[in-house]
C-alpha cells in the first residue's frame, strides 16, 4: 500500500535526522548508498517514496535500522511541529479559506512555526464549536428521526437502565417524587441545589468536581418539570456522555437524556401494564395516562410513542404544533402524510388546516381532548388533540392512529370528520379562485419574519450555552 503524504514526511524527517547526526551532506550519503544527493533530498522532503533496498542502505550507512527509519514518531521537536503544521495546512478547514500554505524554511524559528500552529488550532476549535448551519441541523434531525422511526422509537437499554436506577432508589409505584429523584442523585454522588441565579442560557448546570446539580428554584411556575431536568442532568453521567463532537451528536445526546427522564417518570413495566389494561377496556386516552403518572400531556403523548408499537402493536403519530400551524415536534410510524422540505425535515413545516392539530385551536373548550377522523391520501386516521399555552404562545398536542386502531381509544365514537388532500395545494394552501381574482395585485401584506431565519445556530461545546456565563456561575457557587 502506498505511503500517505504524512508518512512520507515523517520518514523524510527521520532520514534527515540520522544523516545530519552522522555529519553527512546529501551528496556524501548519496555516494555511499549509490544515488544522487538530489534524490535523497526528494526523500527527505517527503516528495518520493524510497524502495526498501535504498532504505536498508541508508539505515546501514547511518548506523540505525529500517524499523527506526519507518517509525511514525517525529525524531525531535522541530520535526514534530513541522509535521503538525503540514497536517493542519492539509486539512479541509484550512483549504476552504483559499489561503496559500506557509512554506517552512531551515532558517524559520521554532517560535514562528508554533505561532502559526496556534492560529490553526484556534481555527480548528472554532470549526468544532461552530455547530451546524440550519440546513445541516435539519438534516441531522431528520436522520435521527428516521433512525428512531426504524427502531419504533424504543430504546431498550435506556428503559432497563431507568428501571434499575428506580429500584435502587426504592421507587415501586405511583408518581415519581422529588424526594426519590434526590435519592437517585445522591446515589450518583450528586446533590440537587435550587438557585435563582442559574445562567439564562442553561436549564441546569452540573458541577462534576463538587458533585452538585444546579436547578431553577422549586417555586417557579410549572415546577413539576424540575424532576425531568434533574433526571436529564443525571442521564448524561449514567449514559457516559462526553462533550458533543457535532450537532448530530448533540441531538442524539439530548434525545437520550429526554428518553431516560421519561422512562423514570413513567417506568416501562408500570406504563405498559396501565396501557395494556386500558386497551383491553378499549379506553386508551392520553389524559388518563398523563394523570396516572403526574406528568404533562405532552410527556404522556410522547411516552405512548415509545411503548404502544413495541408492546401493544399499535402504530401511531404524535404532533406538537404551534399556533401558526408549524410543527415543533413530531413522530410517526403509521404513514400519516406530513409536509417536509427538500432535506426530508418535517419540523417547522405547516400542517394541513384540516388536521385536528390545527382545528383544535378553534374549539371553545380547550381544557379537554378533542377527537377527529381525517381522510387523507394515505387512508383515514383518528386522533385526539388538546391545546395549551406558554409564554411563547399557543400549541396543540396530538396523538393519532390509523382508522382500524381507533377501536382501542376513548373518543372513537366521535362524529367529527375532515378531509385532507395535502400535499395538493388546492386542499388548504391555494386561495379560492374567485377571492384570488378579487384581490390579486391589490394587497401588500407585511410578513412576520422569524429571527431564527437569519440567526446562525449557537456556538460552543454545548450548543446554545454561554460557556463564560456558566463558568462564572460555577466559580461563584464553588466558594460557598
Amino acid at each position: 500500500m502506498p505511503a500517505s503524504a504524512l508518512e512520507l514526511s515523517t520518514l523524510g524527517h527521520r532520514v534527515r535526522h540520522h544523516r545530519t547526526a552522522r555529519g553527512y551532506t546529501l551528496d556524501e550519503l548519496g555516494a555511499i548508498v549509490g544515488v544522487a544527493g538530489s534524490q535523497l533530498s526528494l526523500i527527505e522532503n517527503g516528495k518520493r517514496e524510497p524502495k526498501l533496498s535504498l532504505l536498508q542502505a541508508i539505515a546501514q550507512a547511518t548506523g540505525t535500522d529500517v524499523t527506526d527509519l519507518l517509525s511514525p514518531e517525529p525524531p525531535h521537536h522541530r520535526a514534530a511541529i513541522e509535521l503538525d503544521l503540514e497536517r493542519a495546512q492539509a486539512s479541509p478547514v484550512f483549504r476552504r479559506l483559499g489561503i496559500p500554505p506557509v512554506r517552512v524554511t531551515k532558517t524559520m524559528p521554532d517560535e514562528t512555526i508554533e505561532a502559526v500552529l496556534g492560529l490553526h488550532r484556534e481555527l480548528q476549535r472554532r470549526e468544532r464549536e461552530a455547530i451546524a448551519t440550519p440546513e445541516e441541523a435539519r438534516r441531522a434531525n431528520t436522520e435521527l428521526r428516521l433512525r428512531m422511526r426504524a427502531a419504533g422509537n424504543y430504546l431498550p437499554a435506556i428503559e432497563q437502565l431507568a428501571e434499575k436506577q428506580l429500584r435502587a432508589a426504592g421507587h415501586t409505584t405511583g408518581a415519581l417524587t422529588h424526594r426519590t429523584v434526590s435519592i437517585m442523585a445522591e446515589q450518583l454522588g450528586f446533590e440537587l441545589l435550587y438557585v435563582d441565579d442559574l445562567p439564562h442560557s442553561a436549564r441546569s448546570v452540573t458541577d462534576l468536581e463538587n458533585g452538585r446539580i444546579y436547578l431553577p428554584p422549586a417555586s417557579i411556575p410549572g415546577g413539576h418539570g424540575l424532576r425531568s431536568m434533574a433526571l436529564q442532568a443525571m442521564a448524561h453521567r449514567l449514559l457516559g456522555h462526553t462533550p458533543p463532537t457535532d450537532y448530530a451528536d448533540f441531538l442524539e445526546q439530548r434525545l437520550e437524556i429526554n428518553y431516560f427522564a421519561a422512562c423514570c417518570l413513567m417506568p416501562e413495566t408500570a406504563s405498559v401494564a396501565f396501557l395494556a389494561q386500558a386497551k383491553k377496556e378499549r379506553n386508551l386516552a392520553v389524559e388518563d395516562f398523563r394523570d396516572a403518572f403526574g406528568v404533562t400531556h405532552e410527556a404522556a403523548g410522547m411516552r405512548m410513542t415509545n411503548l404502544l408499537t413495541q408492546h401493544l402493536g399499535i402504530p401511531l403519530h404524535f404532533l406538537r404544533v404551534d399556533g401558526s400551524g408549524a410543527i415543533n415536534r413530531v413522530y410517526e410510524n403509521d404513514e400519516l402524510p406530513l409536509p417536509m422540505d427538500v432535506t426530508g425535515s418535517v419540523e417547522g413545516q405547516i400542517v394541513c388546516r384540516e388536521f385536528a392539530a390545527r382545528s383544535a385551536f378553534t374549539q371553545q373548550n380547550r381544557t379537554v381532548e378533542h377527537y377527529q377522523y381525517t381522510d387523507t391520501p394515505a387512508g383515514t386516521f383518528w386522533c385526539s388533540s388538546q391545546t395549551g399555552k406558554t409564554g411563547d404562545g399557543e400549541f396543540s398536542i396530538t396523538v393519532g392512529v390509523p382508522f382500524d386502531d381507533a377501536r382501542w381509544f376513548r373518543g372513537r365514537e366521535t362524529s367529527k370528520r375532515a378531509t385532507s388532500t395535502c400535499p395538493d395545494e388546492a386542499c388548504c394552501r391555494r386561495p379560492d379562485a374567485e377571492v384570488a381574482a378579487r384581490w390579486s395585485g391589490k394587497a401588500w401584506p407585511s410578513a412576520r419574519v422569524h429571527m431564527q431565519m437569519f440567526s446562525p445556530l449557537p456556538r460552543g461545546a454545548f450548543p446554545g450555552v454561554d460557556d463564560g456565563e456558566v463558568y462564572g456561575f460555577l466559580d461563584r457557587h464553588a466558594q460557598e
